[in-house]
């Protein structure tokens, strides 16, 4: 049996609606909201008795999905967000953009922020990364006209 697709990436937030509100602006859509709970989650997940709040968030080719969860029970309990680019482990998700000046201006006005500068890699990408909203990091790619 083949691998079929990769179907979301889960980020755990504090702040679920911001978060919604920053990937809307971005340009993802929102696809629903749902609270989680009950026996047969904590069975998938380990955690026992929980209850979660998610909002699934998808791309505009429907190709993606973002699971954004706010846990109520348990709380969070570690906290990664500040790890630099060289940390083991999970640590960012990548959007390509058409117009990363653009993006970046909208990004800023939900709180954003640029870490280090915006980069040209060969004249084929313009390249960032931002922090979201909870210090998430976020790469933001821009493919150039000239890229072969």
């Amino acid at each position: 049996m083949a691998l079929k697709r990769m179907d979301n990436i889960g980020i755990v937030v504090d702040d679920l609606n911001e978060t919604i509100d920053f990937f809307l602006e971005l340009g993802l859509e929102l696809e629903g909201r749902a609270t989680i709970e009950g026996e047969w989650a904590g069975r998938v997940t380990g955690l026992g008795e929980q209850r979660v709040e998610i909002a699934m968030m998808r791309t505009p080719d429907g190709h993606n999905r973002l699971e954004l969860s706010r846990f109520q029970t348990p709380t969070a309990i570690s906290d990664h967000r500040n790890a630099p680019v060289n940390a083991l482990g999970y640590l960012r998700v990548m959007f390509a953009v058409d117009d990363l000046d653009d993006t970046l201006e909208r990004l800023r006005k939900r709180g954003a922020k640029l870490v280090g500068e915006v980069v040209d890699y060969k004249n084929v990408y313009r390249l960032c990364y931002i922090r979201g909203p909870g210090e998430l990091l976020i790469g933001l790619a821009q493919e150039l006209s000239g890229a072969q």
